[in-house]
C-alpha cells in the first residue's frame, strides 16, 4: 500500500531513530509498503518546506510555527495554522500521488480538512491513532472552561476529525469506552490499537551508575518524559521532599516541558540531595540511563476524567523495569499493571500508598520478578507487530497494493 502519515512530531529518519511512530513506520516499510511522512519544520529551526523523495520512505517537512516546547498562546496559534499549512504543502508537493491509507495521530485535532482533502483526491481510507483527547484534557486540568467559546471551537474540531476517520484506534479499552460514550460516532469503527515499539537487541553492562552521578547503594527510581501540567508536578514535589531522608531509594527525573523550570527552582530552593533533575536526554543516552535504573515511574494528574495511557511505560518495560504508577482513577493502566503483575499503582496524591509501594519495590527479589513480568507483558501486547496487524486487518486485500 501507499501510505501517508501525518505527524505533529518531527521524524528525521525512521532508520536512525526510535519512537512509537518511527518504529511503526519501519514495520510498514519492512512489510512492503511505501510511506510518505508529513511533519513540521518548526519556526525555531529556520527551515523552509522541504520534500525529500525516496523509494520506500519520503519526507515532506512543512514550515510551521513552534507547535512544541512553546508557551500556551504560541502553541495554540501554531496548532491552528497547521491544518492550512499541511494542506497547502500536500497540494503543492503530493498532488500527483494516490494514497491507499492515511494514518495520523492526535495531537493535533486540527487535521480534519487535510484528511477530507486527501480522501477527496485519492482512493485512501483513513485511520486515526488516538493518543490525546482534546479539549477535554484541558478542561480536566482547569486550563479552559467547558462553557467557553474556546472549548466549543475545539470540540467541533475534534468531532470533525472523528467523522473524517474510517477507523479510530485507541490506546486501551478505557479509551474506546470513553470515546464511544462521549461522542456521537454511529457507524464508526472504534478499536484498541495500543502504543507499541520495536524490540531491538540490547548490549547491557556497558553503563555504570557513576556515569550519571547516581548513588551505587540505592534503588534508583527513574521518571522520563514530559514535565508539564498533565503529570501533576505538585505531587511529584511532595514525593521528592519526603524521599529526602530515605536510606534505600533515590529519584532521578529526566525530561522537558512547561514545568521543568518550576522543578529546577524547587530543587534549588529546597536543596534537594536525594534526587536528581536532568534536562531531556537523547534516546541513546536515556536508554543507557534505564540500563542502570531499578524502577520506572509514571505520574498523571488525579483530575483527569479521560483515560490516558503514557507511552513512556514501554521504555521501562523494554529494560525489564517494574512500574510504580501514580495516576488518576479512570485510566486502565492500573488494571494492566495488576493483570501483568509488573508493578504497583496508587492514586496520585496518596503519598502514604506511594511510599508503601516504594518499600515493596525496594526489595530486589520483588523487582526481579516484576521486571521479568514487565518484559514478558511488553512482548505479548505492545510490539509493532501487534499495532500493524490491528491496523491492517481493516484493509484486507490491499496488503500488496
Amino acid at each position: 500500500m501507499r501510505i501517508i502519515f501525518l505527524s505533529l512530531l518531527r521524524i528525521e529518519d525512521i532508520w536512525k531513530e526510535s519512537s512509537i511512530y518511527a518504529d511503526l513506520m519501519r514495520k510498514f516499510v519492512r512489510e512492503g509498503h511505501s510511506i510518505t511522512i508529513v511533519h513540521p519544520n518548526e519556526k525555531r529551526l529556520g527551515l523552509e518546506t522541504q520534500y525529500l523523495q525516496g523509494t520506500e520512505v519520503s519526507y515532506l517537512r512543512v514550515k510551521t510555527g513552534n507547535v512544541t516546547k512553546s508557551n500556551f498562546l504560541e502553541k495554540g496559534i501554531a496548532t491552528l495554522m497547521l491544518e492550512f499549512q499541511f494542506k497547502r504543502a500536500i497540494s503543492k508537493y503530493l498532488k500527483n500521488e494516490n494514497f491507499d491509507l492515511i494514518l495520523y495521530s492526535t495531537p493535533p485535532i486540527t487535521f480534519a480538512s487535510v484528511i477530507k482533502y486527501l480522501k477527496k483526491n485519492t482512493s485512501a481510507k483513513s485511520y486515526l491513532l488516538l493518543k490525546d483527547i482534546f479539549p477535554q484534557n484541558a478542561v480536566d486540568l482547569g486550563l479552559i472552561s467547558k462553557r467557553s467559546p474556546i472549548y466549543s471551537f475545539f470540540k467541533a474540531k475534534e468531532l470533525r476529525l472523528y467523522h473524517q476517520s474510517d477507523v479510530i484506534g485507541c490506546m486501551s479499552e478505557a479509551n474506546v469506552e470513553f470515546i464511544k460514550k462521549n461522542n456521537d460516532l454511529k457507524g464508526k469503527k472504534v478499536e484498541v490499537c495500543p502504543n507499541s515499539i520495536e524490540i531491538t537487541p540490547k548490549t547491557l553492562g556497558t553503563t555504570k551508575k557513576s556515569d550519571f552521578d547516581l548513588p551505587e547503594n540505592k534503588v534508583i527510581y527513574v521518571y522520563g518524559g514530559n514535565l508539564g501540567k498533565p503529570q501533576g508536578i505538585e505531587f511529584l514535589k511532595k514525593i521528592i521532599l519526603k524521599n529526602e531522608e530515605a536510606m534505600k531509594s533515590y529519584i532521578c527525573i529526566v525530561g522537558s516541558g512547561t514545568e521543568f523550570s518550576n522543578l529546577q527552582h524547587f530543587f534549588v530552593e529546597n536543596k534537594i540531595k536525594n534526587a536528581k533533575l536532568i534536562s531531556q536526554l537523547s534516546k541513546k543516552n536515556f536508554d543507557s540511563l534505564l540500563e542502570i535504573c531499578d524502577v520506572g515511574l509514571i505520574f498523571l494528574d488525579p483530575r483527569f476524567t479521560i483515560p490516558n495511557f503514557p507511552s513512556r511505560i514501554l521504555s521501562y518495560m523494554e529494560y525489564s523495569l517494574p512500574i510504580l504508577a501514580a495516576t488518576d482513577k479512570v485510566t486502565d493502566l492500573s488494571k494492566k499493571i495488576e493483570e501483568g503483575k509488573f508493578g504497583l499503582w496508587c492514586l496520585s496524591g496518596d503519598t502514604t500508598k506511594f511510599f508503601e509501594s516504594m518499600d515493596v519495590l525496594n526489595e530486589s527479589d520483588v523487582r526481579q520478578i516484576m521486571g521479568e513480568n514487565a518484559y514478558k507483558y511488553l512482548i505479548e501486547n505492545y510490539t509493532v507487530n501487534t499495532s500493524y496487524n490491528v491496523i491492517m486487518k481493516n484493509f484486507k486485500g490491499k496488503e500488496n497494493v
